[in-house]
């Protein structure tokens, strides 16, 4: 019997990965450290509504991935955005003329993920600290000292960072993991009792503390009796507090946000602030994926394609299908 498939990692590219290998009729498990799935996809509950702390959206320009979206929506878990979005650059506010598709996950970014699970073995709450080849067979150890196997074959999909001591097995791989480097993001959460008086319902920003800020409740299956509102401190600001405390930051990123709306904004009745230590890669790369067939490991995730969604669901299919090309 063949042993299964290892995947460490159970955001976008992980569940990607599993999902062509366990098409192709071979069993996988997923190990993941946090509590869900989802990654950078993850989302907030609060009793202010859910709340889109990571990524804000995605676009899909790839037909495969088209194609994966277009059964999202068939199973619900997904939803077209048209935000009134704006752009803020040299002291003003203007509607923005960008008008390509965004969509995003109802009620919340993480169903997609959640959607993509399924019924798929998982080991939620177990941080892989280790993967070491035997003559045969792959096997995996955890934070708390215990063994996890034997797998046929391993992929890891966790950014550049926490995937370079994975890869220890495989030098080349590992180098070139170790070599990307990763932005981080704080991002913070306001909600308002009385809904600020703002056309604004989205804005890239090109200055400042700010990246990026949405009115969350306007997104599809996030009705709420508040206002509420996401802010993404730009990579660099991210960077230059990066440790800063969370009071720190939701002080600064809230004045810039009231600095730039255009109208009167209270004193939030709700504050939140996360900070993604791997928020995106630097810069994107060509890779697809990462791969040594011959000792059957494989690295996925948006660091080796474009930096978004799709990127990150594009690289795991891309490990996916390299790893069953060497199969046949």
């Amino acid at each position: 019997m063949t042993a299964p498939i290892a995947i460490i990692g159970a955001g976008i590219a992980g569940l990607s990965a599993a999902h062509v290998l366990n098409a192709a009729g071979h069993e996988v498990h997923l190990f993941e450290k946090s509590r869900g799935s989802g990654g950078r996809m993850a989302s907030k509950r609060s009793d202010f509504g859910s709340l889109d702390l990571g990524a804000q959206y995605f676009t899909a320009r790839d037909r495969r991935f088209i194609d994966a979206v277009s059964q999202w929506r068939i199973q619900g878990c997904v939803a077209e955005w048209d935000p009134a979005l704006y752009q803020y650059r040299s002291g003003a506010l203007t509607p923005s003329q960008d008008e390509q598709p965004r969509w995003v996950g109802i009620p919340r970014m993480s169903a997609i993920t959640r959607a993509m699970v399924g019924d798929l073995p998982v080991s939620f709450g177990c941080r892989i600290t280790e993967a070491f080849r035997g003559p045969q067979h792959w096997s995996l150890q955890d934070a708390d000292g215990h063994n996890h196997g034997p797998f046929s074959h391993v992929i890891i999909a966790t950014p550049a960072p926490q995937a370079t001591p994975l890869l220890a097995t495989a030098p080349k791989l590992a180098a070139v993991a170790a070599g990307v480097v990763m932005d981080p993001t704080w991002s913070v959460a306001l909600a308002f009792k009385t809904p600020l008086d703002t056309p604004v319902e989205a804005c890239f920003v090109q200055e400042g503390e700010l990246d990026w800020f949405a009115r969350n409740r306007c997104k599809p299956g996030r009705e709420t009796d508040y206002d509420t509102w996401v802010l993404h401190g730009t990579s660099a600001w991210s960077r230059e507090h990066l440790d800063a405390s969370k009071e720190q930051v939701i002080e600064q990123l809230h004045g810039a946000f009231a600095e730039l709306i255009g109208c009167a904004v209270p004193e939030p009745a709700f504050t939140l602030a996360h900070r993604w230590l791997y928020a995106r890669p630097a810069q994107g790369h060509q890779w697809g994926a990462l791969a040594d067939a011959d000792l059957g490991i494989y690295a996925c995730g948006d660091w080796c394609g474009t930096g978004r969604v799709e990127g990150a669901w594009l690289s795991g299919f891309d490990a996916a299908s390299r790893l069953l090309d060497h199969l046949e």
